[in-house]
């Protein structure tokens, strides 16, 4: 018996589509009163350090709980309904999507850094034009991407030698994520303007509509209609898509981002200057991609099994970066802001704080992951027996060593964000070409000497020659910082 034969799944799909357009109501045009914690804007430049940064932080996590949730759920849907082969499937594409994504995010932090400072400094009109034209920017970007993924979508596949069983699926699957980038740049914008002025619930909010949307659009696209990897694909892009709508009627009603005319010119030096920002952190993240594309390339030569379990421990390794991401989020507010308030030293207290608490949080992570890793594995893979316990212990293996190494994964968003939030985007772009040759020059070597599980290790190597950059580069960036304070002559 299939899940589509399962009466209580006919008594869910029908249920969901009867009352689909009642929640959408609903979630979408909440008003003030529905969600009465709603915090519009929020100042880090006072207060003790170490609580900002985890309250800012917070809500972010648990918006990437739900944001990881829906895409475990959707990679859980996929590989129960449909089993390993399409998971192994979306697994190819894993590194390609993550390659856009990856400028997408680049671009889009690296605009926020700007409007924290801004912020943090009380300048709201020059805030609005910077905001302006991020827009027009992240417009032209949106074409650029759309247009370079649809063109290179199968010579990237081919290229990465995806296995012939999985390559069209593979293909349906990225091309759809693709088609859907400009929803995808829109909610990062949105969201990365809202964290600038210090709301951080707001995205939590999205995210959690999103994932309600998501987890029931891939039970009705997958499992009810049959449309396979692709409707799992669709239901990502139109969860965003809501995401994006509701930060924008947030971003309604903040008084200091009501445009006038006078906003609403696009000027070049600008325009220059969020460039100057983003582009350093976009290619940071294309770097990062590539070499997870190079491992792509290995993974894949090792047969279905192996990519299935790679596949499955990747879509948990986003719960264990979970945390570190929203750490990294609340550093660059954190340290853009009181950059702008001028309150550098503040910069050093929050950076100290949060590498504690990044700590103790990555070592319970750790501890979670060995008690119970094996078991949440379980939930990825079916099929047969035999090659389900192959999959299940290469899974676990890559998890157990993936875990024993979040604490150096945790320093590095934790330096890398600070750095960002004091408006350098170079010195961490070059610790993400640290990553890349260390990823890409120990992967082909590690197989050789360990076996094919040795290139789990490829990926701890990276996280480690990454923070030798950064520990170095946060001292540097910090004294300028200092030293340019101390002289009267901090300028943004």
């Amino acid at each position: 018996m299939t899940i589509k034969e399962l009466p209580q799944f006919q008594l869910f799909v029908f249920q969901f589509h009867q009352n689909y357009d009642k929640m959408i109501r609903y979630l979408l045009f909440c008003t003030d009163k529905s969600i009465p914690t709603m915090t519009q804007t929020h100042s880090m430049t006072d207060g003790r350090p170490g609580r900002l940064i985890f309250t800012f932080a917070l809500p972010l996590m648990i918006g990437n709980l739900f944001q990881q949730f829906y895409m475990v759920a959707d990679t859980m849907i996929v590989g129960q309904v449909l089993g390993v082969g399409a998971i192994a499937a979306v697994g190819a594409t894993d590194w390609l999507t993550w390659l856009m994504m990856g400028t997408v995010q680049g671009f889009t932090q690296g605009f926020s850094i700007w409007m924290a400072q801004e912020f943090g400094a009380g300048r709201h009109g020059q805030l609005r034009s910077v905001v302006v034209n991020s827009i027009f920017l992240s417009a032209l970007l949106a074409v650029l991407l759309v247009a370079a993924g649809q063109m290179l979508a199968v010579f990237s596949l081919r290229i990465l030698n995806t296995p012939a069983d999985v390559f069209r699926d593979a293909e349906g699957y990225m091309r759809t994520i693709f088609w859907g980038l400009p929803v995808t740049i829109t909610y990062n914008l949105l969201a990365s303007m809202l964290r600038s002025l210090g709301d951080s619930k707001t995205p939590l909010y999205a995210m959690v509509f999103a994932s309600i949307i998501n987890i029931g659009l891939d039970l009705w696209f997958v499992a009810g209609l049959g449309y396979g990897v692709i409707g799992a694909a669709a239901a990502t892009v139109i969860a965003q898509a809501f995401a994006g709508i509701f930060c924008y009627l947030k971003i309604r009603r903040i008084d200091i981002l009501h445009l006038t005319r006078e906003d609403l010119r696009l000027r070049g030096s600008t325009c220059t200057r969020l460039a100057g920002l983003g582009l350093p952190m976009a290619f940071q993240n294309i770097v990062i991609s590539i070499g997870g594309m190079i491992i792509q390339y290995l993974v894949n030569g090792f047969g279905v099994l192996f990519l299935a379990a790679y596949t499955a421990t990747n879509k948990l390794y986003g719960l264990l970066e979970m945390a570190a991401i929203s750490y990294g989020y609340a550093m660059t507010t954190y340290a853009g802001q009181n950059l702008g308030a001028g309150k550098v030293t503040r910069i050093r207290d929050g950076y100290r704080s949060a590498l504690l608490i990044a700590a103790v949080t990555s070592f319970a992570i750790l501890a979670a992951m060995i008690a119970g890793g094996r078991t949440i594995l379980g939930f990825f893979i079916s099929g047969d027996a035999a090659a389900v316990k192959e999959t299940l212990d290469i899974a676990y293996d890559y998890l157990f060593v993936m875990s024993a190494a979040l604490p150096t994964l945790y320093y590095l968003h934790v330096t890398r964000s600070c750095i960002q939030g004091m408006g350098n985007t170079v010195l961490p772009m070059v610790s993400g070409v640290c990553e890349f040759v260390m990823r890409t020059g120990s992967a082909p070597l590690l197989p050789i000497a360990l076996g094919q599980e040795g290139i789990f290790l490829a990926e701890v190597l990276a996280w480690v020659g990454a923070d030798v950059v950064l520990f170095f580069s946060y001292s540097y960036c910090y004294r300028k910082a200092a030293g340019r304070y101390s002289a009267g002559k901090l300028v943004y």
